[in-house]
């Protein structure tokens, strides 16, 4: 069973996400239980590739408050993501191409692992960035009139 934990919404809105992948993050236990407390943000965040490794960048999770606990860990340092190598390849061609960000969606807990959902994305124009918002309200006034659609 899974939980969901943190997640991205404004990823879906600021990119159209072709493929998404799941893949395991390097923590420290305080990490792991300050994300069970559901704290963290993902907002602004991203992925990139350097030296066939995957890193994300920006992923804040603050410090575990607990009573008596020494030392401390950088909220918003670099994080080592686990990904199958045939899956870093397929990634890596696909950044390369003109328009195509590696965005995360969601941390989610997996048979007791931590996990995070990764969103092969390209950027939303202003116009598709409208359309989104229009679709949105029309389901809502829908809903308002009781029609299910």
């Amino acid at each position: 069973m899974s939980q969901t934990l943190l997640t991205n919404k404004r990823a879906t809105f600021d990119y159209e996400i072709q493929e998404r992948f799941t893949a395991g993050i390097v923590l420290v236990g305080k990490e792991v239980k300050s994300l069970k407390n559901k704290r963290g943000k993902l907002d602004g965040s991203y992925a990139y590739i350097q030296k066939e490794e995957i890193f994300i960048l920006n992923f804040d999770i603050p410090e575990y408050q607990a009573k008596n606990t020494m030392g401390t860990v950088e909220s918003g340092r670099t994080r080592k993501l686990l990904l199958k190598r045939k899956d870093i390849n397929y990634l890596t061609g696909k950044l390369n191409e003109k328009g195509f960000s590696l965005v995360p969606l969601k941390v989610f807990t997996s048979k007791g692992k931590i996990k995070l959902e990764l969103g092969l994305g390209k950027g939303k124009t202003k116009i598709d960035k409208r359309e989104t918002i229009k679709k949105r309200e029309a389901r809502r006034d829908l809903a308002r009139e009781g029609i299910k659609f």
